[in-house]
């Protein structure tokens, strides 16, 4: 049998003993702090002296950050199947996408007939597995509409809601030994995991051959399917004792093989023993790890997932993906795979890239960004896709996906001082903050990633009591065009660290960005929706109270027209950055006066629990068309336009955000965002078959206008790069263009011209 590439998965098989629940765990923490990657636990239902294991496996994920569970394997007779796709989905998501599905038909018939399960022969075990199997991933399916509908032999699911959706694409690895099964295996499963002491007859080989000959018959390629193989009565000595019992070099010696020979990739010791876990990853790991990767460079084997040739056949002719680089070989998706409508388009916008590479750390950034430039293709880099501007997605282009680049880190309490990774999104950020009593300003919506904000502005829910989100950024790190990592700060490469602080998009791929956070825990938030049919008079009165305003209220305002007869309504969010109830009840108070009120509420809360992420799928639902500015003040002039626009019926939403009070405090010149005068960020936004009479009545705003914010603008008209960029704002950036970016590698959001008369681009010392 061949070696099918895939990457090596090391862990533990551990019993779930209910005498001694927290040595079960320790093992599982012992397991990660070895390096190991998966902890997996028995799955024994009926047995009384063990551990629910879907209960331990929750507990388990919630006492750890980086190791996959997995049940090895799940008892499907006891656990039905929609309700285990929605167990698996959930933990999935609370885990942060570290959990695996193991299953199996279900072994002691006896046993789980004794708690209520059916009695069923081996035979239609397995063809109820096969029809489980279906059930389960349609109701992680939820691209599909409509409720799930199944009426089966051995299942019936009537009319079920899809979802949720788990936070990455479930391996489902089945418990085979018998020809049925492992012919099961090769049709429909992602792994197959034996345990090598059973394998008997069939033998290993044979197994093999039946699970690829089927996996054939269905269209599939072999190695799409992961071999996982769990060791018993294993252990370490000076000497050879035995098979896998002796020193680290016999261990690795013997378990090369099975990954040269028998194509297996994945291995999963069953002892219950610290030392042996501990000298298993931290020993035989990286020596296994070396030698396969030694012998696999030798053999010239392609490491990373074998695709089918219907996969094959939806490549993309704009990129030439042997030329891929090994190290990002299993991290990428292509248009074929499954994971590939989860990663395709943006919140805003729909795509069809050819390649999304997901990034995993700064080294592969270099290496995705190396070989997107010698694809001459469109290049997108994605955080958090959620951004109105942001181009994260293209056609048949390269997206460099940075969502798996996620760590927040507390580098000093004291201080505030945090590193976040661009991946990460703000509503994370906001919760890893919370118990150290701190915060960070971001937006109004918990999924905006943190790359792109953090480049942009971050006009925030506490933005005139602290600023913006880029007044806090003190240092970043960085991939510039040319492939090298920087770290960049006001002492070290000052005119890159000016830039990437409004304009950051246009200059490189930030990796990490560090950020002062403040003090801050519970706010006062409160909501009052208006009727605003006399809308310049409420626009005036909102402008002047938010002016008027002590700092420590941020408002934002959205305002929707006529529906059904209904009257203009507005909805004011309104947060007072602190706990002192009474000062922020007389803050409020006069907000109530700006029209009359159709709702209100008002609570004090937690930050993070007003910015806490949606998780929302990325599918291009938002409104793909706006328009972003900028005003001094809310004046009766300005305000009776915006009347006309949001009573046209031409215009769908319009928000203002206040800015102001600490956002003023920054000089204009220290970073390119330079509106340091303006109290109100505006959009307007439509649906596309409408762009054209919202630019109608842009035009009449325009005037009074001062300033745009590249995140919510939607247009790339260079002419707006003024607007956005005021001299002699624009000149400098075009001359620091010319000197890191000179080639216009990163253009798709707003891309400034490097200046023609720049300055030649000169070697810049580490």
């Amino acid at each position: 049998m061949p070696d099918y590439g895939h990457e090596l998965v090391l862990g533990t098989f551990i019993t779930p003993t209910a005498h001694d629940p927290g040595r079960v765990v320790q093992l599982a923490e012992a397991t990660e702090a070895a390096n190991l990657d998966i902890a997996t636990f028995q799955d024994h239902p009926y047995n009384s002296d063990f551990l629910d294991t879907y209960t331990l496996l929750t507990w388990v994920a919630a006492k750890t950050s980086k190791l996959r569970v997995s049940a090895n394997v799940t008892n499907l007779p006891l656990r039905p199947p929609a309700m285990l796709a929605r167990a698996a989905a959930s933990l999935d998501l609370l885990s942060g996408g570290r959990f695996e599905l193991g299953l199996g038909a279900g072994a002691f018939p006896k046993a789980v007939q004794g708690m209520g399960g059916r009695d069923l022969t081996p035979g239609q075990g397995v063809k109820a597995l096969e029809e489980a199997l279906g059930i389960i991933r349609d109701v992680w399916n939820t691209n599909e509409f409509g409720p799930l509908q199944h009426e089966g032999t051995y299942y019936s699911v009537p009319a079920m809601k899809r979802g949720p959706r788990p936070a990455h694409d479930i391996g489902v690895w089945l418990g085979a030994y018998k020809p049925q099964m492992l012919r099961l295996t090769g049709r429909k499963a992602d792994g197959w995991l034996p345990t090598l002491q059973y394998l008997q007859t069939p033998g290993m080989a044979e197994a093999n051959k039946i699970i690829d000959e089927a996996a054939l018959e269905a269209g599939r390629e072999p190695g799409e399917i992961k071999r996982l193989l769990n060791l018993f009565n294993v252990g370490f000595s000076s000497s050879r004792r035995g098979y896998l019992q002796g020193p680290v070099e016999q261990w690795v010696e013997e378990l090369l093989p099975l990954v040269l020979e028998q194509g297996f990739s994945a291995f999963l010791i069953g002892q219950d023993d610290p030392g042996i876990i501990r000298t298993f990853g931290e020993e035989v790991g990286p020596a296994l790890r070396e030698a396969v990767a030694r012998e696999r460079k030798a053999a010239g084997t392609t490491t990373g997932p074998a695709r089918s040739a219907v996969v094959l056949s939806k490549r993309h002719t704009t990129v030439d993906y042997d030329a891929l680089p090994e190290s990002l070989a299993t991290k990428v998706v292509e248009p074929g795979d499954r994971t590939y409508e989860d990663v395709r388009h943006s919140y805003s916008w729909n795509g069809s890239p050819a390649l999304v590479i997901q990034c995993e750390n700064a080294d592969d950034v270099v290496a995705a960004l190396a070989y997107a430039r010698s694809q001459a293709v469109d290049i997108s880099v994605r955080s958090g896709g959620h951004g109105l501007s942001g181009r994260s997605t293209n056609e048949g282009g390269i997206v460099i996906d940075l969502s798996k680049m996620n760590s927040i880190e507390v580098l000093d309490e004291t201080t505030g001082r945090i590193r976040v990774e661009p991946g990460a999104r703000w509503g994370h950020v906001a919760q890893a903050l919370a118990p150290y009593g701190l915060a960070m300003s971001s937006g109004d919506y918990g999924d905006v990633g943190v790359g792109g904000l953090a480049t942009t502005g971050g006009i925030g829910y506490l933005a005139r009591k602290f600023g913006l989100t880029i007044d806090h950024v003190t240092a970043a790190e960085i991939v510039v065009a040319d492939g090298r990592k920087l770290r960049v700060d006001a002492t070290h490469y000052p005119d890159l660290f000016w830039a990437l602080r409004g304009a950051g998009a246009n200059f490189g791929i930030v990796t990490a960005f560090e950020l002062d956070a403040y003090p801050i825990e519970n706010v006062a938030y409160a909501t009052i929706t208006v009727d605003a049919t006399e809308t310049a008079d409420f626009l005036v009165k909102w402008g002047r109270l938010v002016e008027d305003a002590p700092r420590e209220i941020s408002s934002f305002m959205s305002l929707f027209p006529t529906r059904r007869g209904g009257p203009v309504t507005a909805q004011i969010t309104l947060v007072y950055a602190g706990d002192d109830v009474e000062a922020a009840q007389e803050a409020l108070t006069p907000f109530l006066a700006t029209g009359p009120v159709v709702n209100q509420q008002a609570q004090l809360a937690p930050y993070y629990a007003i910015v806490a992420p949606p998780e929302n799928q990325h599918s291009g639902q938002g409104l793909s068309d706006s328009r972003s500015g900028m005003l001094e003040h809310l004046t009766r002039e300005a305000a009776e336009v915006i009347e006309r626009m949001i009573k046209s019926g031409d215009i769908m939403v319009m928000q203002f955000r206040s800015m102001g009070g600490a956002v003023h405090d920054t000089p204009r010149d220290s970073m390119a965002w330079s509106h340091r005068t303006q109290n109100f960020s505006v959009l307007a936004a439509t649906a596309p078959i409408q762009a054209p009479r919202l630019d109608e009545h842009w035009g009449k705003l325009y005037p009074l206008l001062n300033g745009m914010y590249l995140s919510f603008e939607t247009s790339t008209d260079p002419a707006r790069l003024v607007d956005a960029f005021p001299e002699p704002v624009l000149q400098r950036l075009r001359q620091l263009k010319a000197e890191w970016d000179p080639t216009e590698v990163f253009n798709r959001n707003f891309n400034i011209p490097p200046a023609i008369d720049g300055p030649a681009r000169k070697p810049v010392a580490d």
